[in-house]
Formats: structure tokens, C-alpha cells, sequence
């Protein structure tokens, strides 16, 4: 007697199915990056038994040790899509359960003054950046690819401005790579400059704020100096990321003939993505899910049990992260892109390092 399936049961069947191959085939990297997050927890735990005090926390811990093995050994393809799948969506989770341990106190302590010098600051350091990196004779394409990551927000920045002025991949490519291997430099050596400069919680979180790539990389920086520090930083850093958009904007007119020429035949390799596929970028799911939760909290209706289980997530799922962020950074990558664009990168990254502490101290921020 033959059993037929309803269209119900053939569509279950066709979903398990497919979520058993997703397990399968992320499951060696998320196992490796699993492994370099309790070796970075060993490594803490001998640091306290050893000195009295952890000097490193596992998170950064994490960060060295995973770099450490990818500049010994490059993992193959049976390793990367978990290693992709823990550097993106276990961070983005965790940021998102930040906004339940957030307080809309925070929010106004930081003042109308520093949103305001926020936006500034952006602005100011795209045209410094992109002026640096034309006086070292880069592209423009290229200069602005280098502004708007460092400006903005790494990555997401630079994968939303390169289909709006027909950038060429091998420049979106090189910039992704420095943003990789700086942001990392940035995120280890930060906190080291807030001791010198003997900033509190509050400006150390502006200024994390104000100058790490991306949201994820910003409780890296934040959450080993303190939890004020971690929700002023992400605060500050979803208005830098919402200064995407106008840029966007304001590039589509302005480039808006050099990107007829680059679509050409003639324009050579260039990217073509639409420009919708740039705006989806615009607001990424967990800045949303942060910003709900933030109303949650702040209104009261947070599950006060829940509040320590969705602190305790999201601080492992960011170890695990930055071990996936340091699996994925290959520190050989700065010396192929050449002298002139390592210079760009850098003393943009100063030059946004220094206006953004001028501003600190300018707004009193405390």
C-alpha cells in the first residue's frame, strides 16, 4: 500500500532536510572557533593564577589566538562557512541582546551635543580621508572606498558605497582586507590608549564609538573596560551607522555620470549591483532587533529573570566571534596592497582617532 505525503509533510520534509545540510556544513568551523574560545579562556585563567589579575580578557584573548593560527595555517573550505557563520550571525545576536541590558539614561547622558558632533565628525573625516588618500595618488574610486570605511562603518560601508560609484573589485577587495586587519589593530590597541589619556567610561565609550569599524568590533574594544563603557561606544556607533544612508544618497548624485561611464563596456571591471541592493544594507536586522529591545528595557517590560541568561549568550556568542574575526584575518594581506594604500588606511584612522578626541574634550563629555 503506497502513503502519499500532503504538500504540508513534502515541504517539512524539504526543511529539515535543508536545516540538517546548513548544521553539517557550518559545524567544523563553529567546532574550531569553539576551540580557539576555550583556549583563549585557558589562557585568562592561567594569566589570573599567574599575575593575580587578568591583564587580556578571553575576548581579546580570542582575537590573538585565532590570528595566530590563520597566519600558521589557512583553513579550507570544510572550515569557512562556519567560520563566516560565527564572525557574522553569532555577533550580530549578540549585539542585538545588548539592547536588553541597555538604559535609555545612557542615552541622555551622552547629550544633543555629542549626537550633533557625531555627525560632524563623519562628515569632516570622509572629505580629510578621501584628501589623504588622493595626496598619495590613489584612485578617487578608491580614496572614497578608504574614506567612507574608515568614517562609517568598515565593511558595510565599503560593500554599500562600491555599486553606487562602480568601484572596481580589486578595490573593494583591498579595502575590505585593511578594514579587517585594522580593525583588529584597533580593537587591541584602544584600550591601551584610553589608560595613557586617563579617560572614564563614558568618553572611552565615545570615543570607541567614534572610531571602530563596526558595531561588533566596538564590544570588543568596550566590553573588557566596563559595561557603561560597551552601551555609550554601541550607542555612538549606530549614529555613525545611520550616517550611511545620506552618504549613500549624496554619492548617487554626485558620482552619478562616473558611474554611466563605469557601466560601459569601456569601464572595465567594475561592480553593477543595483543600488537596492546597497539600501537593504542600510539598516541591518540586528541594529533593529538592538534598538526594540533597547525600548523594551527602557520601558520596563523586560523579563527581569531573562536579563542575566541574555547577558551570559551574548557575551560567549562575541568570544566566539572575535575568535572567527581573528580566523579570518591574514596579516600578509597588507603588504600586497602596496605602500601608498597602507598609508591612506593609517593616518586616516589617526586622523579620525584625533578629531574624535578633540571633540571629547571639547563637549566635556564625563
Amino acid at each position: 500500500m503506497s502513503i502519499s505525503l500532503s504538500p504540508k509533510d513534502t515541504f517539512s520534509r524539504i526543511k529539515t532536510s535543508s536545516s540538517l545540510r546548513f548544521v553539517i556544513r557550518v559545524a567544523p568551523g563553529i567546532a574550531l572557533c569553539l576551540a580557539v574560545t576555550f583556549g583563549a579562556w585557558c589562557l585568562q585563567i592561567a594569566e589570573a593564577h599567574l599575575f593575580g589579575r587578568a591583564w587580556l580578557e578571553s575576548l581579546v584573548l580570542a582575537i590573538l589566538l585565532g590570528t595566530l593560527v590563520r597566519s600558521l595555517w589557512s583553513p579550507g573550505d570544510r572550515w569557512l562557512s562556519g567560520i563566516s557563520y560565527s564572525a557574522k550571525t553569532l555577533l550580530e545576536v549578540a549585539v542585538m541582546l545588548l539592547g536588553a541590558s541597555f538604559s535609555a539614561a545612557a542615552l541622555e547622558a551622552t547629550g544633543i551635543g555629542l549626537l550633533l558632533g557625531i555627525v560632524a565628525i563623519v562628515i569632516v573625516a570622509i572629505g580629510v580621508s578621501y584628501a589623504i588618500g588622493r595626496v598619495l595618488k590613489l584612485s578617487w574610486r578608491m580614496a572614497l572606498l578608504v574614506a567612507c570605511g574608515n568614517s562609517i562603518c568598515g565593511n558595510s560601508a565599503i560593500a554599500a558605497v562600491a555599486p553606487v560609484i562602480g568601484a572596481n573589485r580589486d578595490d573593494v577587495a583591498a579595502s575590505i582586507a585593511f578594514t579587517a586587519v585594522l580593525g583588529v589593530l584597533v580593537v587591541l590597541g584602544l584600550p591601551l590608549l584610553s589608560l595613557s589619556l586617563h579617560l572614564n567610561s563614558v568618553q572611552y565609550g565615545a570615543l570607541a564609538g567614534l572610531t571602530v569599524y563596526a558595531v561588533p568590533q566596538v564590544l570588543a574594544a568596550t566590553v573588557p573596560v566596563s559595561a557603561l563603557s560597551a552601551h555609550i561606544g554601541t550607542l555612538v556607533k549606530l549614529v555613525r551607522v545611520l550616517m550611511l544612508g545620506p552618504v549613500i544618497l549624496l554619492l548617487s548624485v554626485v558620482t552619478r555620470r562616473h558611474k554611466a561611464e563605469s557601466c560601459s563596456p569601456a569601464g572595465g571591471n567594475r561592480t553593477t549591483a543595483p543600488k537596492s541592493n546597497a539600501s537593504k544594507k542600510l539598516v541591518p536586522w540586528f541594529i533593529i532587533g538592538f534598538l526594540v529591545l533597547s525600548g523594551v528595557r527602557s520601558a520596563g517590560l523586560f523579563p527581569a529573570a531573562l536579563l542575566a541568561p541574555a547577558n551570559q549568550i551574548g557575551s560567549l556568542f562575541t568570544i566566539v566571534s572575535m575568535a572567527a574575526l581573528g580566523l579570518g584575518v591574514d596579516i600578509r594581506t597588507v603588504a600586497k596592497a602596496g605602500p601608498r594604500v597602507t598609508a591612506a588606511v593609517v593616518l586616516s584612522i589617526v586622523a579620525l582617532a584625533a578629531m574624535s578626541l578633540l571633540l571629547i574634550l571639547a563637549l566635556r563629555v564625563a
